[in-house]
This record gives C-alpha cells, sequence and structure tokens, in this order.
C-alpha cells in the first residue's frame, strides 16, 4: 500500500533518538517519552522521533504488542506550548508561522493525500495490539494518544483532558471521534468542550481507561496485559483491527483530509498565537475571534 504523504514529519534513524526511549525485549516495544521535566511535552523533534519509533515497531515481525508511557511524573503534557507554537521565542520559526508562509500546501483542494500529522498518528492504523500505560497527566495530544491505543491502564496519579486544543484557539483530531466511540458522545462534548482535566477513578468510570492501577503496580499490570495480548494469533489480530476500523464506517482519510485543512485555519489564527503567548506568560488570553 502505498505510504501517504506527512505535512512536517521528519523521521529520525532510531540510533540517534533523543527525547524518546525505544526498547524491544521479549516481543514487546516500549516507547517512554524521555521529556520528564517538562511533563513529556512534546517538540517538532520528540514528535519526529515518535513516528520513527512507532514505524520500526509496526514493521518488525518480531514485536507482538507495543506500549507507550512516559518518564517521571507524566505521561505526555500535549505539545510544548513555548517550544512548538512560539518557536522556543522564535516566533518566525513556529508552526504556525510555516502555515503562514506556505499557506497553500495546506489547502484541502491540494493536498493530494497529505495529511498534517502528530507522531503517534501511525497508531490510528498500527496492525499489532497498542497499550497506553498512563502514568501521569495525558492532556491535550498527550490524551489523543492513549485513546489511539487499544487499551489504556492508568496509575492512580494518572489525569485526562482533552480541551487543551480549544483553550489554544486549535482543535483536536483524532480525538474528536475517539472519545464520543469510547465514552458516548454526551461525555465526550462534555469533556472537550469544557477543558475539563478528570482523575483516573473518573476515566475508569466512564471508560476512558480499561483499569486504575497503583502506581507501583503500572508495569507490571501492563506487562500482565501484553502477555495475553500475545497469547492471540498475530495475523487474527491483525485482520480484526482492521475489520473494527471499517466497521465504524468512519473514512478516516476523508476526516483526515477536512481536519489538514481546518487545524491549518486555527494555527494561523491571531487567537491561537494570543492563547499561545498567554499561557507561556502565565496570563489568561485575550481573545478576538480573528
Amino acid at each position: 500500500m502505498k505510504e501517504r504523504k506527512e505535512l512536517l514529519r521528519k523521521y529520525v534513524p532510531i540510533s540517534e533518538l533523543k527525547e524518546v526511549i525505544y526498547t524491544k525485549e521479549n516481543h514487546i516495544a516500549r516507547i517512554t517519552l524521555n521529556r520528564p521535566k517538562s511533563m513529556n511535552a512534546l517538540t517538532e523533534r520528540t514528535h519526529n522521533e515518535l513516528a520513527s519509533a512507532i514505524k520500526d515497531a509496526e514493521q518488525d515481525d518480531d514485536v507482538r504488542v507495543f506500549i507507550i508511557t512516559g518518564k517521571g511524573r507524566g505521561f505526555c503534557a500535549g505539545d510544548d506550548i513555548k517550544e512548538l507554537f512560539l518557536g522556543g521565542g522564535r516566533e518566525e520559526e513556529s508552526l504556525r508561522a510555516t502555515m503562514m508562509k506556505a499557506p497553500k500546501e495546506y489547502k484541502l483542494r491540494q493536498l493530494q493525500g497529505a495529511v498534517l500529522t502528530g507522531g503517534a498518528d501511525r497508531l490510528m492504523t498500527f496492525n499489532k495490539p497498542t497499550i497506553a500505560a498512563v502514568n501521569g497527566a495525558a492532556v491535550g495530544y498527550g490524551c489523543e494518544i492513549a485513546l489511539m491505543c487499544d487499551a489504556r491502564i492508568a496509575a492512580e496519579s494518572a489525569r485526562f483532558g482533552l480541551g487543551m486544543f480549544l483553550r489554544m484557539g486549535l482543535m483536536p483530531n483524532h480525538g474528536l471521534y475517539l472519545l464520543p466511540l469510547i465514552v458516548g458522545l454526551g461525555k465526550a462534548n462534555e469533556l472537550i468542550l469544557s477543558g475539563e482535566i478528570i482523575d483516573s477513578r473518573e476515566a475508569e468510570r466512564i471508560g476512558l481507561a480499561n483499569k486504575v492501577v497503583p502506581d507501583d503496580k503500572l508495569e507490571d499490570e501492563t506487562n500482565d496485559l501484553a502477555k495475553k495480548m500475545m497469547r492471540c494469533a498475530p495475523i487474527s489480530i491483525e485482520l480484526s483491527k482492521e475489520l473494527q476500523r471499517r466497521a465504524f464506517n468512519y473514512p478516516l482519510k476523508l476526516i483526515n483530509e477536512y481536519y489538514t485543512e481546518m487545524f491549518s485555519f486555527c494555527a494561523q489564527s491571531e487567537d491561537h498565537l494570543e492563547a499561545a503567548r498567554a499561557w507561556v506568560e502565565k496570563r489568561e488570553p485575550r481573545f478576538k475571534r480573528r
């Protein structure tokens, strides 16, 4: 199958990974986001390294199960606002500036099968079992990473929230249709539109987390689930996941194309820039709806 063109994605050689720890042992591939001082918030490099490791795990026939977690007290705090949205203090080098310089590249009619991706988006079509071991805060794109996995084992200290996108003047991607499938439309709307962050027990109650365990048992419980998944035939798992995706009857390619256009519109707005600046300056944003 022809691989889609991914805008803003540059794969990093596995030997050069720095912001992601990637290991493979006993048929289990494990990614640990490795920016603990920033709650594993994602820079452009982190996104690229994450995409590289996921691609490697997907293509390695010896890998039977994939696990993703975070180092330190956070799973993933989403995108690094100062680094990605404000260019680390160099706004002319930010994601928004990139889109402003070449807006035609992000117009729907000119995409030609391309899609604006985050580093973990390959998980949406990953052909092996995937588990998120949520060891702390999973907000914004960090929450989407957890949602893209087949199962979520949460530590008691875990937190979940998807509304960070809207607070930044942007919008979620896969979370907009994954969250309603997992928790129902009403609860999904409440969480997304309010920006509320919920604790692990509430996440378990509404079905967002499959299981909540003590923090010091997270790794053991995740490994136990991985071993159970490895009892099943790989080809059966792959075909079951593919049929499940088709059964939802969501045209993922079309959704991705519309999302790319809509997200680029948001990212080029004055309100998004104001939200990013306000976050870094620790104040309330002043939105102007433009």
